[in-house]
């Protein structure tokens, strides 16, 4: 098992490119707005949701190039070949990546997040169980209710 070093990161104003535009991606991109990234979205198909959101929207396969001058990159697609190369392309140019059909690919993963108020609670399986994570966090955000 792989053992991540646990990191919140700063991600106000810096850029981010989400390959995808189905609902993996729109949950995605959520929390990035909500860490005040400038949010760019590539993808051929983008849900209507995505599209209502202040993100910049790209309507197109993902080509060669679209990775340079990011911060983080996510490969949410639904074909395991373009997530594939989008992590190689990632490793290459030193960005890290979060790709969603296979943690081993990953330069670092998205953890179940809880937030009260200031108080921020990350909960993570290291990719092996992600249902596991989803139900600590919603148990630790029951135990919250009752302090």
């Amino acid at each position: 098992m792989v053992y991540y070093y646990p990191i919140f990161l700063d991600l106000r104003s810096k850029p981010v490119v989400v390959i995808g535009g189905g609902k993996v991606a729109l949950r995605k991109v959520k929390g990035l707005l909500e860490a005040q990234a400038q949010v760019t979205v590539i993808s051929p198909e983008i849900l209507d949701d995505l599209r209502a959101l202040p993100i910049q929207v790209l309507e197109r396969s993902y080509q060669d190039g679209d990775l340079r001058g990011h911060a983080l990159v996510f490969a949410t697609t639904n074909k395991r070949a373009v997530n594939a190369l989008i992590a190689h392309d990632a490793a290459a140019l030193g960005i890290p990546s979060n790709i969603a059909d296979a943690p081993e690919e990953c330069g670092f993963i998205v953890p179940a997040r809880l937030t009260e108020g200031d108080l921020q609670i990350a909960v993570s399986t290291g990719g092996r169980d992600p249902q596991r994570a989803v139900a600590v966090r919603d148990r630790l955000q029951q135990i919250l209710k009752q302090v």
